[in-house]
């Protein structure tokens, strides 16, 4: 009897021990916080991880806000990732933190991006090529520049640019708005034949579906390169260790500009919800999310791709 309750009680002990070593997060990491920026790029990456976590067991959360309160949020707790740290662009708001450790970088999401300003193929043949004949075509651009929402970087950017009289714009006017309502705005002007300045950027639709061409010797106001451009993922402080799990899939979370392409025109121009244009893409790219995958288990502890490819059909 004694030697049976023994044998009974060391099984139970070793199950124990086995579930917690692969109980990778505490319940306190169910519902991870996501901030989107309301950039479509940014959508789309987002509902990656977003379905991935479903799968796995999480309950994601995710909000809307503006780049600015999404600094703050991470800063304060409030939020905890957010896949849209575009650098250098937002580098004066994140290095401080940074290096405060009010913030942490958990992994590059991507790289070969680009931004800055484009006009269309039309005005760049015109010789509207440099930031610096952008002056020339003060009139017949109207005196604006198409920037996207207010408290951007790019946006600060902009504003000092034309405040400091960099390449001859004290005077522009920067037209804030969304980036659907800037795209709106530059289609309709392409389209009547009008030359437009505006704030681009790659990955995005709008270098498939516009005839536009980027301006060159920007003097790296928005970076090396002009303007070229990685994506970080931003979680606030401590984030990674007590939800390693999470951590870890975030670090494997690295996307691509085609990949990232593919997503925004299903998303704006098919009119798809972003889960679903994500669960189309999973399905015809399986090897993409083992490779998210590699390393992640199920809140619950159970292997993550498994999981994952149940839940999608794969």
């Amino acid at each position: 009897m004694i030697s049976r309750l023994l044998v009974t009680c060391v099984a139970l002990s070793a199950t124990l021990i086995s579930s917690s070593a692969f109980a990778a997060d505490p319940a306190s990491c169910a519902k991870p916080r996501f901030s989107d920026v309301g950039w479509t790029d940014i959508t789309a990456t987002t509902a990656v991880a977003n379905e991935l976590l479903t799968h796995l067991g999480y309950q994601p959360n995710v909000a809307v806000l503006s780049v600015a309160i999404t600094f703050k949020a991470l800063e304060n707790g409030d939020r905890d990732i957010f896949l849209g740290n575009w650098m250098p662009l937002q580098e004066p708001t994140q290095v401080p933190l940074v290096k405060a450790g009010k913030v942490e970088v958990a992994a590059t999401n991507l790289e070969g991006a680009r931004i800055g300003f484009a006009t269309s193929k039309a005005a760049h043949d015109a010789g509207l090529k440099t930031y610096a004949d952008i002056a020339k075509f003060r009139d017949k651009l109207q005196g604006k520049i198409y920037g996207i929402e207010a408290g951007s970087g790019a946006n600060a950017t902009i504003s000092k640019m034309i405040a400091d009289n960099t390449f001859g714009l004290k005077g522009f006017d920067l037209v804030e708005s969304s980036e659907q309502a800037m795209l709106t705005q530059v289609g309709h002007r392409i389209k009547q034949g009008e030359p437009v300045v505006f704030f681009g950027w790659r990955p995005h639709p709008m270098n498939v579906n516009l005839p536009i061409e980027y301006l060159t010797d920007g003097k790296d106001v928005f970076g090396p390169n002009d303007g070229g451009a990685t994506v970080l993922t931003l979680t606030r402080p401590g984030y990674s260790k007590e939800c390693p799990n999470v951590g870890k899939l975030l670090k494997n979370l690295v996307f691509d500009v085609a990949m990232e392409d593919r997503l925004m025109s299903d998303i704006l121009d098919k009119g798809m919800q972003p889960d679903a244009a994500v669960k189309a893409w999973m399905k015809q790219n399986p090897a993409a999310v083992e490779k998210w995958l590699a390393g992640v288990t199920t809140l619950d502890g159970k292997p993550g791709a498994a999981a994952v490819k149940s839940g999608l059909g794969l």
